[in-house]
């Protein structure tokens, strides 16, 4: 009795972290015209963010009568608090942390943007003879919906690694006091590992793309430290999403200094999106010959001109962006592309 349940424990456990991971087929839609999604992701986006700060805030005002919390005044803007609630809001979630936040943002967004975005079966994608054993979660689970960004094709798993992932690499920084390296380092070895060659038996760079901005994303909500792929000027000019304000009218009520928070910066996916978020043009690496020849070979019958990077000049604008952290974000084909 003991012994099938032990097996059931282990099997619920490894499918659990299968279900980390979600992939996209970047060839066969590459010449369908799709519209611009950056709008709509943009309006879902700060709708979200806007939802977190006032939820922050109302949290705020349920301590309005608790005397020990307004005699310290820093309290009335709680970063804790804004940072759980922006979470939650950008997850449609009642935790901030518990669950598969990444996957769950790539489903609702599959939904939301339906008619603006290209839907692909495993079984008609370039992916379709990677086997159980080569890539259980990519089996168990269907690709993720491709859209047009400003140009840039790209899937919407990669707007979840942005806000999750993102959000780790936060953590890592903040709270953990690693340095930017490290955190990148980190998501390499996610991407040997759950999210990528363990579970799919495919390393994303473009992943690892859109995690590092995620935490330029995060990073600048309360702008703690200067964006690094910003120049002086850059930094100097750079203004947080959302900062801590005195309130008048309730201070006059209060008759003392009341502050809340104030979302006074529009988030736009374009200040942090390009070509290396396309797996088209920052190429996957796989984790065995025989998986990278039965894409390949899918590749050359979806388009037989199909050449990863497809459009190199992206490639050479990445490098120009990333400096010198593109070695961690960019497949080795993309850094010496377009020259």
């Amino acid at each position: 009795m003991l012994k099938p349940f032990i097996s059931s424990i282990v099997l619920y456990i490894f499918l659990l972290q299968a279900g980390f991971a979600a992939e996209i087929d970047s060839v066969t839609p590459r010449k369908v015209k799709l519209e611009n999604s950056l709008s709509l992701l943009n309006s879902i986006i700060n709708q979200r963010l806007r939802e977190g700060v006032e939820k922050a805030n109302a949290q705020q005002e349920d301590m309005e009568d608790i005397d020990e919390y307004y005699n310290d005044e820093n309290k009335s803007c709680d970063e804790q608090v804004l940072y759980t609630e922006l979470r939650k809001a950008i997850y449609q979630s009642y935790t901030a942390s518990w669950g598969l936040k990444g996957y769950d943002l790539d489903k609702q967004l599959r939904k939301l943007l339906s008619r603006q975005s290209y839907s692909l079966s495993l079984n008609d994608s370039i992916y379709r003879d990677i086997d159980y054993l080569e890539g259980l979660s990519l089996n168990l689970k269907e690709l993720s919906d491709v859209v047009n960004v400003n140009g840039y094709l790209i899937g919407l798993d990669k707007i979840g690694h942005f806000f999750s992932e993102g959000w780790r690499y936060i953590e890592l920084t903040h709270e953990e006091n690693r340095t930017i390296e490290q955190a990148l380092e980190w998501g390499n070895q996610q991407e040997k590992g759950k999210f990528g060659y363990s579970t799919t038996g495919i390393f994303s760079f473009a992943d690892l793309t859109a995690n590092f901005n995620g935490w330029r994303f995060w990073n600048k909500v309360l702008l703690k430290e200067d964006d690094p792929l910003k120049g002086v000027i850059g930094n100097f000019f750079n203004r947080p999403y959302v900062s801590c304000n005195i309130q008048i009218m309730a201070s006059l009520k209060n008759k003392k200094i009341v502050r809340a928070w104030e979302y006074n910066n529009q988030f736009d996916l374009a200040d942090y999106i390009d070509g290396a978020w396309d797996e088209g043009n920052n190429c996957n690496s796989y984790e065995t010959p025989i998986i990278e020849q039965k894409v390949m070979s899918r590749i050359k019958d979806a388009d037989p001109d199909f050449r990863c990077p497809f459009i190199a000049e992206y490639c050479k604008e990445a490098r120009e962006k990333y400096g010198y952290y593109a070695k961690y974000v960019l497949h080795p084909f993309c850094l010496v592309a377009g020259d």
